[in-house]
């Protein structure tokens, strides 16, 4: 019977012979997600493996190849340390959304006294399973955060994934802010919102397909969602209120023009990630 050791080169060599760029990471999370350990712990006992868990193993590595994404095959997904349900019909968190996530903690964490509220009050556009939201309210106790999408599947997620993470989150259907002219004005405004361009989709990696396109599309020049988020927010947000959104590659100065010609808002800082791409905007409503 082979080892988990012997199933990992396996399955690595596997994976990349298939075209999986990061085969060796997918295998690691596929062993370790179905022996329940942490990828280290595949290392450190070389014990045999099940025959049931070697028939999964092979499984999952199977239709993987096919290109179908490695996190719906697995049900779940890691985000800032947090653990997320996903499947078809939403969009994959991907790791450099935590620079989002990073973002607005450390904003709102540092906010000078003059610009505070009483109550930080949140909402987060486009919540998909849930994952941005729900690390703000683990990190940010006392925030009162609003969570919204158009998608019934990405609702229903979301709201298993506030349970599972054990979070008060206020989740509501609504097509960016058209079901929230009722309510408070918001501190913080968040978003990843669809940024690739429609021409482009074409080009993208087999597996994203199987994703939403109406998570990713962005329309024509991929800036569509910021157009209509940056023409709608300030009627939403507070005096001195924050907007802090994700960036695909190389939107940056775009998005700062798109600003500027709003006229509304005054940039704050373009925050880089850890490939150092500009990944997140961040902007205060103006006074007046």
């Amino acid at each position: 019977m082979a080892t988990r050791i012997d199933l990992l080169k396996q399955g690595a060599h596997f994976l990349a012979q298939e075209g999986i760029t990061n085969a060796s990471g997918e295998t690691e999370l596929t062993l370790s997600h179905l022996l329940q350990c942490q990828r280290l712990d595949l290392y450190l006992d070389n014990l045999p493996m099940e025959k049931n868990n070697f028939r999964h193993f092979w499984e999952i590595l199977s239709t993987r190849a096919k290109g179908l994404p490695l996190q719906y095959l697995l049900g779940s997904v890691e985000f800032m340390g947090l653990n997320f349900k996903v499947g078809p019909g939403v969009f994959i968190p991907r790791p450099e959304t935590e620079i989002l996530v990073e973002t607005a903690i450390n904003i709102l964490t540092n906010e000078p006294t003059n610009q505070r509220t009483n109550e930080q009050t949140i909402l987060d556009l486009g919540t998909g399973c849930g994952n941005i939201a729900v690390s703000l309210a683990a990190y940010l106790k006392k925030a009162h955060i609003f969570a919204c999408d158009i998608s019934d599947f990405a609702l229903q997620l979301a709201k298993g994934n506030f349970s599972r993470n054990k979070v008060d989150i206020s989740l509501v259907k609504s097509d960016l802010f058209t079901a929230f002219k009722e309510l408070p004005l918001f501190s913080l405004i968040v978003s990843n919102p669809p940024y690739i361009c429609a021409g482009h989709i074409s080009e993208l990696a087999r597996e994203v397909h199987y994703e939403p396109r109406e998570a990713y599309d962005g329309g024509k020049d991929g800036l569509f969602y910021y157009r209509r988020i940056i023409k709608e927010a300030p009627a939403y947000l507070q005096a001195q209120g924050l907007l802090a959104m994700e960036l695909g590659d190389n939107q940056a100065d775009a998005v700062k023009e798109i600003l500027r010609q709003n006229g509304k808002f005054s940039l704050v800082s373009v925050v880089r990630d850890y490939n150092d791409v500009e990944r997140v905007i961040l902007a205060r409503k103006s006074d007046g």
